[in-house]
């Protein structure tokens, strides 16, 4: 099962997103372009001015740095996703578990109608 955090807006245009806990594979192999897909714009920034100050390290020192990058944005990509959700209005309103996403929506629905339209306070 995996456990997925609720973040809703309120507002005009009401919305409702789940992200997932734990590991982004995805981030790991592709990290500008996993990013880049998912519209964090200021991380991928950060992740720019890291890549391009690690490249004046000495070679010995070079790819351990880029590889240790990588596994942090492994790590804590979603974390990134939530922070951007929270910059751009959304609110942390719950957690839901289920073995994808659509059945973590699923059961968010069915616990919940209000909060997956997105339109609770």
């Amino acid at each position: 099962m995996r456990v997925f955090t609720v973040h809703a807006r309120a507002g005009t245009e009401a919305a409702t997103r789940l992200v997932r806990e734990g590991f982004s594979l995805g981030a790991l192999l592709f990290g500008p372009l996993w990013l880049l897909w998912h519209g964090l714009w200021l991380a991928l920034l950060g992740y720019v001015l890291l890549a391009v100050a690690l490249a004046f390290l000495p070679d010995l020192w070079e790819g351990w740095a880029v590889l240790a990058l990588q596994v942090l944005l492994g790590w804590h990509a979603h974390d990134l996703r939530r922070w951007t959700l929270g910059r751009r209005g959304f609110a942390t309103r719950g957690v839901v578990v289920g073995r994808d996403e659509e059945e973590a929506l699923l059961r968010l629905i069915s616990t919940c109608p209000a909060l997956a339209r997105g339109t609770m306070a």
